[in-house]
């Protein structure tokens, strides 16, 4: 896929287990895993609301667009 999720590099950035930022946003590890791993089909603009306020970034920080060979 040619969008590319950084959430791992956020986490690192702001110091944060994904178990505490799941805690945060009130969803399960699994589901936040998911969305890191770039396994979802989609994303909800409330989750990425959600992200975006939990880890104080903007959405262009969270994602990225690569072009696929």
């Amino acid at each position: 896929m040619a969008i590319i999720v950084n959430i791992d590099v956020m986490l690192a950035r702001r110091k944060m287990s994904s178990g505490e930022l799941a805690e945060k946003m009130g969803i399960t590890p699994a589901n936040l895993s998911i969305l890191k791993t770039g396994k979802a089909k989609a994303l909800r603009i409330t989750t990425l609301d959600s992200l975006c306020r939990c880890l104080d970034c903007q959405p262009g920080d969270l994602l990225e667009y690569r072009e696929e060979e």
